[in-house]
């Protein structure tokens, strides 16, 4: 298929959530929800209803409906990314979950998989900004630290008080929030991976949008990057931001015109 033609993109999408819904919405000039599965069926049903989708009732089903898909959108979970692998050989792949990323041999294969049948794999900023810079520094920077600031109730938690609940590797960040810090698995993939990509995670009761602040500093200089984001309406544990990433790297498969690293 071809994602620079004169038709309109056709996604394959993976995930009825809080994110596949925004995505949705925003369909129908650039590009449109041709199959849609998710493991909860009435959810899938919604979208065929309402987009005019096909519905898939098995990921196998979902599977066939890939071969006539340009692009593939994964917005459900970690694990499921481990299930994108197969559909990479019908169509292009845009993966939410990049925490799923910090398993090695699971990018591996990914990457094997997309060389295999020429496909490419593409990972949104996601609820950060100033990933461009970051890829453009990459080999000039030394240190690179996320702090990830949310109200308690987006992290699980219930506290009265503001509390550093986790400093370490973003390795270990990934795996232990896995709903809640993709973006240090994106940050990670930008530019020092996983293992040299430091994160500091404070849960503050006085807080209501979810904040990211990233600070990178190397013989380029420093970078210092904070963005404040409103929570999705649908789901307090991901950034509006977030699904919106998602969109704009969609509909630039259009775009004559590039802008940005």
């Amino acid at each position: 298929m071809n994602l620079f033609g004169d038709s309109m993109i056709k996604v394959g999408l993976l995930g009825c959530g809080a994110i596949g819904k925004t995505i949705a919405e925003s369909s129908g000039r650039e590009y449109t929800i041709f199959a849609v599965y998710d493991k909860n069926f009435e959810k899938a049903k919604f979208f065929g209803d309402n987009y005019n989708s096909k519905v898939a009732s098995s990921f196998e089903e979902f599977e066939e409906m890939c071969s006539e898909c340009d692009l593939i959108v994964e917005a459900a979970s970690q694990q499921a990314v481990k299930d994108c692998v197969k559909l990479l050989k019908y169509a292009d792949l845009l993966i939410m979950s990049s925490g799923a990323l910090s398993d090695y041999e699971l990018l591996k294969e990914l990457v094997d998989t997309a060389k295999k049948y020429y496909r490419k794999i593409y990972i949104p900023s996601g609820a950060i900004a100033g990933i461009d810079a970051l890829k453009a520094v990459k080999n000039c920077t030394n240190e690179v630290i996320l702090t990830t600031i949310k109200h308690p109730s987006s992290l699980g938690l219930n506290l009265n008080e503001k509390k550093v609940i986790f400093e370490g590797s973003a390795l270990e960040a990934v795996k232990l929030y896995p709903k809640n810090v993709n973006v240090s698995a994106t940050l990670s993939l930008a530019c020092l991976g996983f293992e040299n990509t430091k994160v500091r995670i404070i849960a503050d009761p006085k807080v209501s949008e979810n904040i990211h602040e990233i600070v990178a500093k190397g013989d380029f200089g420093e970078l210092y990057i904070r963005v404040k984001n409103k929570k999705h309406p649908d789901n307090p544990k991901t950034s509006y931001l977030a699904a919106l990433s998602a969109i704009r790297l969609i509909k630039s498969f259009s775009d004559v015109l590039k802008v940005g690293t």
